[in-house]
């Protein structure tokens, strides 16, 4: 009979990691070894247990993502990493890829999806990568220019200034919640997943001027 495959869980969200869990160890040939709430905590358990694979919820505190991946990687060669996220940007799918997690899939996933993705991870052969993402994740964005509207870009310009929400609504002269909306609109269009990757896209496609001083504050859009 061939060992159980050893996986540790790492996810932020307490009764997501624990219900993860319990749908995992109802698989005969699986073992969950270890579960963690921070990257730090992922990296070190990684170390500790030496799982086959491992569910990375990219989302945690005290974790880069591409940072967390490489150190995982450079710490165990030999360990499958398995993103599980809610964001799918091109991107940052493309990014983990190349340093070399085994799949990426969408939290939304179903059970069969992602357990078929833990049984190919370690399979014999060469090795094999699975997705489960919108396919705008591996589209090129648009080079139009008028993908943004001159409002949106005018906002963009502002989050590359390192502008808050609400120093933004000031300096625009509109609410609050109508930089929200058009945060979700940019990213949307842009495929982008942080405020810091919509300035970066926009930048490459020419939307608004590069060289911005400051850096975009946080990854979300409120």
């Amino acid at each position: 009979m061939n060992s159980p495959i050893r996986i540790l869980v790492a996810d932020d969200h307490t009764l997501l990691r624990e219900a993860l869990c319990e749908l995992l160890s109802t698989e005969p040939d699986f073992d969950v070894v270890a579960q963690a709430g921070t990257g730090t905590a992922t990296v070190a358990l990684a170390g500790e247990h030496r799982p086959d694979v491992l569910l990375l919820d990219l989302e945690m505190p005290e974790s880069d993502p591409a940072a967390t991946v490489g150190r995982l990687l450079a710490q165990d060669p030999a360990l499958r990493i398995i993103v599980l996220s809610m964001h799918d940007g091109q991107q940052l799918v493309q990014q983990l890829l190349a340093l070399g997690v085994s799949g990426y899939l969408h939290k939304g996933t179903g059970r069969q999806t992602l357990t078929a993705a833990v049984r190919q991870s370690i399979g014999e052969g060469p090795r094999t990568i699975t997705l489960s993402v919108s396919s705008a994740s591996l589209r090129t964005p648009t080079d139009d220019p008028a993908v943004l509207s001159a409002r949106e870009r005018e906002v963009l310009v502002l989050v590359a200034e390192a502008r808050n929400n609400r120093q933004i609504a000031s300096t625009m002269g509109i609410t609050e919640a109508t930089v929200k909306r058009h945060l979700r609109n940019i990213f949307a269009k842009l495929h982008a997943v942080s405020r810091l990757d919509a300035v970066n896209r926009a930048v490459e496609l020419s939307l608004i001027p590069g060289s911005r001083s400051g850096s975009p504050r946080g990854d979300r859009v409120c």
